[in-house]
């Protein structure tokens, strides 16, 4: 994992990678204890976004008890929850006309975000890191965006003592430009990865340690949202809307949302399972067909899109969760697969493990510790927690929608939760990449032209995310067999890459020799990591291009 290069290379106590919920968390949790205890420490925090939160996509209605346990004061420090959720509903798109609202008895308790004792809010997740940077910088956590963390430092006695850093200005042909600069060593004492869904080094870490061993194999969504700007008599905040169906057909989960946020915006968004089966499916293109139903339509007509973005979601629960300790480091957040599926949340549950993280590291340097070793206390206090007991009450949630569908999963699960997670558990046992059927099994699917109102293409809708790639550098999405996308994929699968990445940065186009060739858009890349995740050869593997590239999101 490590390069014998000189590099510069400093030297800290704890060194977090990514700005996220958990990655801040942690940070701003470390932080108050050392200064609770009047003990130094360092902290910093590696960010590959261009700053704060312009990586950071989520719905989002935001359950606020992990944040209410770090800042209990957070609407006195000016946290961006200002917008409560006032009305909850949920429907069964049955076609592309009709629909049935789903009455609040039948809807699982877990999908209730208004009444009860916890007031949710529907927010912004990247404004919301921004806020969480604020605060972790005035507690004195040092953070650094626009460096992407590319590689771990292991030493010879297979213990994490660190990242390297990306080197800046490097030519498409790996050779050094005017502008090169070696990426530096971090070293710590402990190392915690906060990368989000299907994280780079995350993953290399699972594998090494063999983190998922005795586990399910992962399971995830992709989480495709828009912003809109709408007419203020269509407009009513706080109002949170939620559905499945139409146009996901019987073999493909998933469900959209529609959020009314502040400021005469709505954010609207699809999540789909990534263990569909049909190749010419275009998670892209079920997006933009939804939002002509009638029960979404009047919501957004007149209105103007102003964001666009996509996402994996790591969905798989407690089932696939795997071990999060290693020597020398922890795996927290979406890294892992902390969220909650069953409440389509992952915040809340993402900002507490970085917190049990902080509350685990703080006490072994407290007492001592040099670094190195594996916190072991880390993994009892988790299961201790709250949010791991969330994942454990609905650990059925996907695989019973995978399994039964999402009408018989819904009533599977709706059971499960009457009688507080009782029911026999639920596995599935089947990656999400080995799911796809040959494309001559499955109905070619034609999506409607977009009418440039509702519905847009891929091109004008990566221009929204603000998406920048220096474009004389290394493509960062690596072939293990360059000839497997044309050799097998497109005789088999039609090479569904083209359809499954929501940026149009896979092409089959015609050769000068008039043969189809395999091109990467690499440019376009909203560093969602579907294509890690969905190719069915495993053939593609997704780096951390130069840092500060990627998209910009704002208010997503």
């Amino acid at each position: 994992m490590t390069e014998h290069v000189e590099r510069d290379s400093m030297e800290v106590d704890v060194v977090i990678v990514g700005a996220g919920p958990s990655g801040l968390a942690a940070a701003c949790r470390l932080m108050q204890q050392a200064n609770e205890a009047e003990q130094e420490l360092t902290v910093c925090v590696v960010e590959k976004g261009s700053e704060v939160g312009a990586h950071i996509l989520s719905g989002a209605v935001f359950e606020p008890r992990a944040l209410d346990e770090l800042f209990p004061d957070w609407a006195e420090r000016g946290a961006p929850l200002t917008t409560p959720a006032v009305r909850d509903e949920l429907y069964l798109l049955r076609d592309a006309e009709k629909a049935q609202k789903l009455p609040n008895a039948l809807v699982p308790k877990s999908m209730h975000n208004t009444g009860g004792d916890i007031t949710r809010y529907v927010i912004s997740a990247g404004n919301l890191c921004r806020w969480l940077a604020e605060q972790a910088e005035e507690l004195g956590v040092e953070i650094f965006p626009g460096f992407a963390a590319q590689e771990v430092i292991v030493d010879e006695d297979e213990k994490v003592r660190g990242i390297i850093v990306g080197d800046m200005g490097v030519a498409a042909d790996g050779t050094p430009k005017d502008s090169h600069m070696p990426g530096m060593e971090l070293r710590a004492k402990y190392t915690l990865f906060a990368e989000g869904s299907r994280g780079h080094l995350g993953k290399r870490l699972i594998e090494r340690f063999k983190l998922d061993e005795g586990k399910d194999p992962q399971h995830y969504g992709i989480g495709l949202k828009e912003l809109w700007d709408v007419p203020a008599e269509q407009h009513e905040p706080g109002l949170v809307l939620h559905g499945s169906g139409w146009p996901l057909d019987k073999h493909t989960h998933g469900g959209w949302f529609l959020y009314h946020a502040e400021n005469q915006q709505v954010v609207v968004g699809l999540i789909m399972d990534l263990a569909y089966q049909n190749p010419w499916l275009s998670p892209f293109d079920e997006f933009q067909r939804m939002k002509h139903h009638p029960v979404l339509k009047p919501y957004l007509e007149g209105g103007s899109r102003v964001a666009y973005g996509a996402r994996a979601i790591t969905k798989g629960g407690i089932n696939c969760l795997p071990k999060m300790t290693f020597p020398g480091g922890l795996l927290i957040g979406c890294d892992a697969g902390t969220l909650n599926f069953a409440k389509i949340k992952g915040l809340h549950t993402a900002m507490k493990s970085g917190m049990v993280a902080a509350e685990t590291v703080f006490e072994a340097l407290a007492s001592g510790d040099e670094g190195g070793t594996e916190l072991a206390a880390f993994t009892d206090k988790w299961q201790a927690s709250w949010a791991c007991k969330e994942l454990e009450e609905s650990a059925s949630f996907g695989p019973a929608i995978h399994k039964y569908g999402t009408v018989g999963g819904g009533a599977y699960n709706f059971l499960d939760q009457l009688v507080g997670g009782k029911l026999p558990r639920v596995h599935d046992t089947t990656p999400d990449h080995a799911t796809l059927k040959p494309a001559a099994e499955c109905e070619k699917i034609e999506y409607p032209k977009p009418d440039g109102k509702l519905s847009f293409d891929k091109a004008s809708s990566v221009f929204l995310s603000n998406t920048n790639h220096e474009e004389d550098q290394p493509c960062h999405l690596k072939l293990d067999d360059p000839d497997l996308p044309i050799r097998d994929n497109l005789p088999e699968y039609a090479e569904p890459a083209q359809r499954y990445c929501p940026a149009g940065v896979y092409e089959v186009i015609e050769g000068d020799d008039g043969k189809p060739q395999f091109q990467i858009n690499f440019q376009n890349c909203v560093h969602c990591k579907t294509c890690d995740i969905k190719d069915p050869a495993q053939n593609i593997t997704w780096v951390a291009p130069e840092g500060g590239g990627g998209p910009n999101y704002p208010n997503m």
